[in-house]
């Protein structure tokens, strides 16, 4: 059987209106203090809902639709030839039926293999790997891969009908922290044994520690009664200290064990593509030695995040980030490209190595 390679040959994103900025959600819930607005880091962010009434002007499926549209067109590829969906979110607008099943209605590929993955923001780091090795059995030749994230439904009950000063600092965190998109890239196996999707690595490194983010409500883990008796529906919390302290030691293990899986060397790394930190931020927390792992600090490419514009983005932040990327012309044929994924629910960290093909904006 001749050899095939899996490449990146599309990438794509979507983000919902126009940018909130800092100055819109201190009006809606007041200011963060300077010392944890700083911290956090970012300018703007996109939402699905209307920041005055709370309606939603757009949803996850929409996003993730155009988002596809987007990476299916820069590949130059129609949905009926897409044989394998997958889609990453943390936000599915239900239960069931699955999102990926509703974004493939949308699309219109027809019958196909679909997956859903509920992993935060390393789900589409995962995704693609899960891609990879299913493309390489010859089941597959054309994948779309999908993180579509919408928090901000989550968000609207905290500053609706409440004065902005009354609004706990606690509370008022999670609205400068989150924003909604969706990004997606296309696969395509092509005959070949170099270059294209190197390999990926994923591991949950904290089933000790408490969540750092939690989303409780509209689950099965209380009675249903109970839950609609509650002041909210749905609760969401963040440990801004464990995941501020914890997370750039994901984003080290990350790097680290996606280099060990691909028998990689960090100083053949052009593009880290690390959509919740940068750079700058991983040396600020290996200064305070909590970073455990130093591969990261051998790679002598560029460290790309787009955070303080995106807000963070869960699963749609890697791939939102890498479209930027390649939009930018930072990303181009003959780099290696490292993509990271970290969730700080349950402390999870994935990464996947590219070695890059696409041409350059085509």
């Amino acid at each position: 059987m001749r050899a095939h390679r899996v490449h990146v040959v599309g990438t794509g994103s979507h983000l919902p209106g126009e940018p909130i900025g800092n100055d819109i959600i201190e009006s809606l819930a007041g200011p963060l203090p300077e010392d944890v607005g700083g911290d956090i880091g970012i300018e703007s962010r996109h939402w699905i809902i209307d920041p005055v009434t709370g309606e939603h002007r757009d949803s996850n499926t929409g996003m993730a639709e155009r988002a596809a549209r987007a990476a299916l067109a820069d590949a130059g590829v129609e949905a009926d030839e897409v044989d394998l969906l997958i889609l990453a979110t943390a936000t599915p607008e239900y239960p069931l039926p699955p999102t990926v099943n509703l974004v493939q209605e949308r699309l219109g590929t027809g019958p196909c293999a679909t997956l859903e993955l509920r992993s935060g923001g390393a789900g589409t780091a995962q995704a693609m790997e899960l891609a990879r090795l299913q493309m390489l059995t010859g089941a597959y030749r054309t994948a779309l891969v999908i993180g579509s994230e919408a928090t901000s439904p989550a968000l609207a009950p905290i500053f609706l009908d409440v004065p902005a000063g009354k609004v706990r600092i606690r509370d008022r965190i999670p609205m400068y922290m989150f924003g909604d998109g969706a990004g997606a890239v296309v696969l395509r196996a092509e005959p070949g044994d170099s270059d294209g999707v190197v390999g990926g690595a994923s591991r949950a490194i904290g089933p000790d520690r408490a969540p750092g983010i939690q989303v409780i409500g509209g689950g099965t883990h209380a009675p249903i009664n109970q839950q609609l008796a509650a002041k909210r529906l749905v609760t969401l919390k963040v440990d801004v200290v464990s995941a501020g302290h914890f997370a750039p030691s994901l984003v080290a293990h990350a790097i680290g064990d996606t280099l060990a899986a691909c028998e990689a060397d960090p100083a053949g790394v052009d593009v880290c593509v690390v959509p919740e930190g940068s750079s700058g931020w991983m040396r600020a927390a290996s200064d305070e030695g909590s970073v455990d792992r130093d591969e990261w600090t051998k790679i002598p490419g560029e460290f790309s995040d787009s955070l303080a514009r995106r807000g963070a983005l869960g699963c749609a932040g890697p791939l939102v980030c890498l479209d930027d990327a390649v939009r930018a012309g930072d990303i181009g044929p003959g780099q290696r490209v490292l993509l990271v994924g970290i969730e700080s629910s349950k402390w999870v960290h994935a990464g996947v190595l590219v070695d890059w093909t696409m041409e350059e904006n085509r």
